[in-house]
């Protein structure tokens, strides 16, 4: 797939931006946060990579139970059997005349008896050409010169579901109709039939011209639907179970009206022109069962002068009403599709859990430095279905370090204790000495309940509060609003200057960055100028 990257651009991506990044990279930018300090610098913007958020994915043989139910692949599989042991075909491979009708009928297309409609022909050609190009059966001609069709040998695994196999096979086809809906857009209009060979001068130079302009359409129409396919793929990732399904018109306004501004009148223009060249291409795509999708109503169109109406309007529409413009839903098998297609094309495409497969110590160090990961759902895998005082025991330990990453490591520390509850006491109780991890296993023990905590001495106190202040730094990459709220609860008690001229001592390796940006963004500006100034003093003793 080709990098999906907005061609407008909008105060987000920067002014004078070649090009920005989709809404949902966006978005992920800002939930994963930036590493400012000890080396861990964020990239711009507009220079950063495509972030892919993680999904979840069902296992790979009701994925391959999926591709089976999707009835074009079915009906390719079922004529690959009907092959054996051999099938008369033309020198093209198509079905001879006489086998197309009981194809149809094989395939249920058409009624056991009585006339075939012609379509139902068609239907079957066209899947007798998906299982040729999928090589569920080979072509080959006999010493007589006759041409003939055989099973291939991926059919016997494929109608046994084996899921690799399986999976390949509709992959395959999946590409294979992607790229044939990319065609079938690109052709210009009152351009079908109307090739005539090649002259000489002039009529060469034009042949030319429309070869460029169909190949420069294909190129448009094949970008405008992997942007379409990617933003679905992200919409899915992040929407709530029942809430995946996009409207048409939402789809293509993401892929049109810059982030942040609202659509212009030139731009519902715009929005409906994408809506009607992607209609047709994921009509296409749902009948390998990558979507789920509902077309646009073609009555919308129809008009007493006869011209086009307008897709996209001003009005607000009810939910039914709004369903005619076309709603359009990425199903687990899409998702599958496009994150293949993203593996393949170099990117970075994870699985929730993918992180939750080694130690604690793996664990805690993969979320902190992936960018495109969950926390929180890679913490509730680790833990789900772990003994409570061991995992708690092993989680401690992993969170132990002043490295770079060691306060955010003690903060997902904290959130997988959360996770495996009251269960965990033991292992934490153990910890309550810790000089690193002492602070936050006492606020945790008291979170639960328990009153026979007892309080952190001075040092251990403020170690604590720029450990966790540092924590939220890392984790939100410098979130302004948020932090000045953080600020506004620091345990300063009348004494600014005496506070801070504690806290600059504490021998944390984010004291200075923490205390600059208290100094930075603190109302109190009496309060930020100590702030700042036990900065330098941390800085000068470093």
């Amino acid at each position: 797939m080709a990098g999906r990257r907005r061609k407008n651009t909008g105060a987000s991506a920067g002014e004078g931006a070649a090009e920005a990044v989709l809404p949902a990279d966006l978005e992920l930018q800002d939930l994963y946060g930036a590493f400012a300090a000890h080396g861990l610098d964020d990239e711009d913007l507009d220079d950063a990579a495509v972030l892919v958020p993680p999904v979840k994915l069902p296992a790979e043989r009701e994925l391959a139970e999926q591709a089976k139910a999707v009835p074009m692949f079915g009906y390719a599989l079922a004529l690959a059997r009907w092959a054996a042991p051999h099938r008369e075909v033309d020198e093209f491979g198509d079905l001879v005349e006489a086998d197309r009708a009981p194809a149809a009928r094989l395939l249920g297309l058409a009624p056991a008896e009585g006339e075939v409609p012609e379509e139902a022909e068609v239907e079957a050609l066209r899947a007798w050409s998906l299982a040729c190009d999928l090589d569920l059966v080979e072509l080959g001609t006999t010493a007589d010169g006759e041409h003939v069709a055989v099973p291939g040998p991926d059919l016997e695994p494929a109608e046994q579901g084996d899921p690799e196999t399986v999976l390949e096979l509709w992959l395959t086809a999946a590409g294979i109709v992607r790229e044939l809906a990319v065609e079938a857009d690109s052709v210009p209009e009152g351009a079908e039939g109307s090739a005539e060979p090649a002259g000489d001068g002039a009529d060469e130079e034009e042949d030319e011209d429309g070869l460029s302009e169909v190949e420069e359409a294909r190129d448009e129409a094949a970008e405008l639907l992997d942007e379409a396919l990617q933003v679905l793929y992200e919409t899915t990732a992040f929407a709530e179970p029942g809430n995946e399904t996009v409207p048409l018109g939402v789809l293509a306004a993401l892929l049109v009206v810059p982030e942040g501004e609202e659509p212009s009148e030139e731009l519902l223009g715009d929005i409906t022109d994408v809506m009607v060249a992607l209609d047709p291409m994921l009509g296409d795509l749902a009948e390998l069962g990558l979507l789920d999708y509902r077309p646009i109503d073609p009555e919308l169109f129809d008009e007493e002068d006869g011209e086009e109406s307008a897709v996209v309007g001003e009005e607000p529409l009810d939910e039914e009403e709004s369903a005619r413009f076309g709603l359009v839903r990425l199903t687990p098998l899409g998702q599958y599709g496009i994150r293949q297609w993203l593996l393949e094309d170099g990117y970075d495409a994870p699985l929730v859990g993918d992180l939750a497969r080694g130690n604690a110590a793996e664990l805690l160090r993969g979320v902190c430095e992936s960018a495109n990961v969950l926390p929180e759902e890679e913490l509730r895998v680790w833990t789900a279905d772990r003994e409570p005082v061991a995992a708690a025991r092993e989680l401690l330990a992993a969170a132990r370090g002043t490295d770079g990453y060691g306060p955010l490591r003690r903060m997902l520390c904290v959130s997988a204790l959360n996770l495996l509850g009251p269960d965990a006491e033991p292992a934490v109780r153990e910890a309550m000495d810790d000089p690193e991890l002492g602070g936050a296993a006492r606020a945790w023990l008291a979170a639960q309940g328990a009153t026979d905590v007892p309080v952190p001495d001075r040092a251990m106190a403020l170690w604590t509060v720029v450990d966790t202040f540092a924590a939220q730094l890392l984790d939100n990459g410098g979130d302004a609003e948020l932090l000045r709220e953080l600020i506004t609860d620091l345990p300063v008690n009348g004494d600014p200057a005496g506070w801070f001229g504690e806290l600059w001592r504490v021998d944390h390796p984010y004291t200075a960055d923490v205390l600059e940006a208290i100094g930075e963004l603190h109302p109190d500006r009496a309060l930020a100028k100590e702030a700042r100034k036990a900065a330098f003093k941390a800085r000068s003793r470093s």
